[in-house]
């Protein structure tokens, strides 16, 4: 119609659709149904399921010329691929382009964006939110909400870009934080992958050094279980993650290995004082920190709770919960409780849930341990 002017919509690009790619694909389609949405992914049922649920408007079979004229292209794929993608990119976007990712490690990314002159374009991005499920079918428009979202600007990078992510970022109800790509991978480093290692090889240390009968293992259930429970995630991500943080992971478990070290100094040297202010100093320390589960570890909603050894007493309390819509992700009786209290654990899939069985179980006079 001549005199008609059409509105261009906002166009965004997703390479990789999985748990985290496709969770912020939701999150924009719930937040901007208008925009334009086109993935490409090496699965094509992904593809497929993400366009009947109308999530993505075009499947792309290959990194082609759908990509031109995005206002935002997320590399959604594992560290390792997102790397070996920039190239395909480099000429397919344009100035005004943000080229981001969602990689736990950001050095390796960033070095490369570097390499192919990308680095007007490139802001990299870790939203730490998760879940122990992945795939796009497990993908869910909440999941980065209240979840911290660390920017990693390049150094050329305009701060008209980076004002633009961080507030696009918010708009989807995620908490943006600009850190140094360097800076980044030493923290998540600390917090993340050195937790990681400790929990795989203190399971590995008592398989190894466990009794022909099992009784390490029998008894493990409960208090070592919940504290080496991250031993379970993905050994191929965490091997990557091994891999492209590795001179971090390295510096930071020597460290680690120091601190051990003079803990079983104080060990052997019986002092009284200097293990009671060891344990003293972690517990006000632990304790200082926020309730919230925005973090590179994803939190356990669980509580614990007494009930008397009678039949029907666990139905009793499902039944209960069941009844005022609060769905169970877990329960079991706890055979070790040398280091929690109650008889009987109850995990659940948010916050939510939990803190609402809390005051409902207490209601029904049952006596309550919050975790």
């Amino acid at each position: 119609m001549k005199g008609f002017t059409a509105m261009v919509s906002t166009k965004i690009g997703f390479i990789g659709l999985g748990l985290i790619g496709g969770s912020i694909a939701k999150a924009i389609r719930r937040y901007y149904p208008d925009y334009e949405i086109l993935a490409f992914d090496k699965n094509r049922e992904t593809l497929a399921l993400a366009v009947q649920e109308g999530i993505i408007h075009t499947s792309c079979s290959s990194i082609d010329e759908n990509f031109r004229g995005c206002s935002y292209i997320f590399l959604c794929a594992p560290v390792s691929c997102n790397t070996a993608y920039l190239p395909q990119l480099k000429g397919l976007i344009d100035k005004d382009c943000i080229l981001t990712d969602v990689g736990s490690v950001k050095t390796s990314i960033h070095e490369e964006a570097a390499a192919l002159g990308l680095e007007e374009n490139f802001i990299g991005g870790h939203p730490m939110a998760g879940s122990e499920k992945s795939g796009f079918a497990n993908s869910k428009a909440h999941l980065i909400e209240n979840a911290y979202y660390i920017l990693t600007p390049s150094t050329r990078v305009s701060e008209e870009k980076i004002s633009a992510y961080r507030d696009f970022v918010t708009s989807l109800k995620a908490l943006p934080i600009v850190l140094d790509y360097r800076e980044h991978d030493n923290i998540t480093g600390t917090i993340s992958h050195l937790p990681h290692i400790i929990a795989s090889t203190l399971v590995n240390f008592v398989h190894d050094t466990d009794s022909r009968d099992g009784l390490m293992k029998a008894l493990a259930a409960g208090g070592f279980k919940d504290i080496t429970r991250i031993a379970s995630s993905s050994p191929v991500m965490w091997q990557q993650i091994c891999l492209k943080n590795g001179k971090n992971i390295s510096r930071i478990l020597g460290e680690y290995i120091n601190a051990l070290s003079r803990a079983r100094e104080l060990v052997d040297s019986g002092s009284e004082e200097a293990l009671y202010t060891m344990f003293e100093s972690s517990k006000d320390y632990r304790d200082s920190m926020p309730n919230s589960s925005a973090g590179p570890i994803k939190k356990q909603f669980a509580l614990y709770c007494d009930i008397i050894d009678e039949a029907g007493g666990i139905a009793t309390i499902a039944t209960i919960l069941a009844s005022n819509n609060i769905n169970i992700k877990n329960i079991g009786i706890i055979h070790n409780r040398e280091f929690e209290e109650g008889v009987l654990r109850i995990e659940f899939y948010d916050g939510e849930s939990s803190s609402k069985a809390t005051e409902l179980l207490q209601k029904y006079h049952y006596i309550v341990y919050e975790v």
